[in-house]
């Protein structure tokens, strides 16, 4: 296969562009919540468990965009520093509910000043001329 297939596919793949992106935006992400012992993702789980009622397992899996078993193995870090916890549901025994602790919404409150700091500064990058932030979450959202 000629390199020039490999150039072809490098310079317009969207699977490919889309995935560069995002791990860009989670290094700035972690690099800024690193003072809080928190990632991007934990962050994201963190702020879907912020609700008034317990979650279940399968609608923060939906929110997250992750399947049930990468979510148990994320949520034990968060559950061992007691930010979530995870309990059964007694309307199903098999199914789990999962609370966001007093430690977990405090640390949410101290993230959430980083994380409007740092979106700030990619909406005002991106609305410079090079995007429209509402467009690209726009087709974001039609992607996913």
């Amino acid at each position: 296969m000629p390199f020039a297939i490999t150039r072809e596919v490098r310079g317009t793949c969207l699977c490919l562009h889309v995935q560069s992106a995002a791990r860009a935006l989670a290094r700035r992400f972690d690099d800024a919540f690193r003072g809080l012992g928190l990632t991007n993702g934990q962050f994201s789980m963190l702020m879907s468990l912020n609700r008034p009622d317990p979650a279940r397992m399968a609608e923060v899996a939906a929110v997250l965009a992750m399947d049930r078993t990468t979510l148990t193995a994320a949520l034990k870090p968060l559950a061992r520093r007691g930010l979530v916890k995870i309990g059964v549901d007694r309307a199903d025994k098999r199914s789990r509910l999962l609370t966001l602790t007093a430690a977990g919404r405090k640390l949410l409150r101290q993230a959430l000043p980083i994380w409007r700091g740092e979106h700030a500064t990619l909406e005002q990058f991106l609305s410079n001329g090079r995007s429209d932030p509402e467009q690209l979450r726009a087709v974001l959202r039609a992607l996913s």
